[in-house]
């Protein structure tokens, strides 16, 4: 079967290639995606290039239907939604592997498992304990999710930290007891009273020098720094002194460090609620479409994005 995928191209940008796929193979089914999420790695690939160090797949957080079964294969389906797959519209995959998405009235762009299984991995990473107070540096896509996950896990505080005031009000809506600016004027008295306050547990977002150096000043002694935004490329600092004075913990909450299979923990928040993608994802965009948008996104002339998906749909 003939379809569209995405090449990143070296030095940045992407293009529209064909491709095509067989029919599945023993124990394969093949599955036909709708939608696939853009991810900050996707972002950074198409402005660093294909030739980048760590450059991305053409997507990886995609959702699809099962169309065809091969041989051998009786416990899947025909129909069956699942999680998985990229920005590429066919795929065979193995049946033993699928993370099927139970019946649901929410559209394909909100069933976005992947990112929301990286969440439930920075939670578990986060080692909290009931009445503990936790600050959130960044509020994006990856921290408001974070936020709508934790607001039910008896947290003393849950404070964010942002430079948008629309994903600041977003966070509060979602069940942070405060919201800051951290660009604002009165920010530095925010800041010592934060330092005042104990805060247990710092989940570093941002992806950012700034971000983790705010996390590391507002920790408590003996606190815990979870980093689970990348700061991508080869080089990050930190003050050693501080970290050894201050006792901090250091955690990289990156996939790699999940402490069980989080899919299926992330397919039962989304179906209950827990974790509610319609007022985070903004942007529904044609594949075809894909490298203007990118053009604009990764050059902040897309309002109001937060979270953009590729449809794959013909």
């Amino acid at each position: 079967m003939k379809f569209k995928n995405i090449r990143y191209t070296p030095g940045g940008g992407a293009e529209l290639i064909d491709m095509s796929v067989d029919d599945p193979g023993p124990g394969q089914v093949q599955i036909e995606n709708t939608a696939c999420g853009i991810c900050s790695w996707d972002l950074q690939t198409f402005r660093a290039g294909s030739d980048s160090a760590s450059a991305a797949p053409p997507g990886h957080e995609g959702v699809g239907y099962v169309t065809k079964l091969g041989a051998g294969v009786s416990d899947v389906e025909i129909g069956q939604r699942v999680a998985g797959g990229g920005f590429g519209r066919v795929r065979n995959a193995p049946a033993n592997r699928l993370y099927k998405i139970p019946d649901s009235n929410l559209a394909d762009q909100h069933w976005i498992v992947e990112p929301a299984s990286c969440v439930v991995t920075g939670i578990d990473c986060c080692r909290i304990k009931v009445g503990e107070r936790l600050a959130m540096v960044g509020c994006g896509f990856m921290g408001l999710m974070m936020v709508q996950g934790l607001q039910g896990m008896g947290l003393d505080q849950l404070i964010a930290l942002d430079v948008d005031d629309r994903r600041l009000a977003m966070a509060k809506e979602f069940g942070a007891t405060e919201a800051h600016n951290v660009t604002s004027g009165d920010f530095e008295e925010v800041k010592r009273d934060l330092q005042s306050r104990g805060i247990d547990v710092v989940v570093d977002t941002s992806g950012a020098q700034s971000g983790l150096d705010l996390a590391t000043a507002i920790v408590k002694r003996a606190g815990l720094i979870n980093l689970f935004g990348w700061i991508k490329g080869t080089q990050a600092t930190f003050n050693p002194t501080t970290w050894h004075g201050k006792a901090i913990s250091i955690v990289n909450s990156s996939p790699a460090a999940q402490l069980r299979d989080p899919f299926p923990v992330a397919i039962r928040l989304i179906q209950n609620g827990v974790i509610d993608l319609k007022p985070l994802v903004t942007h529904v965009v044609p594949i075809e479409e894909f490298p203007s948008f990118m053009s604009k996104a990764t050059t902040g002339q897309v309002d109001g994005y937060i979270k953009g998906v590729i449809s794959t749909v013909a």
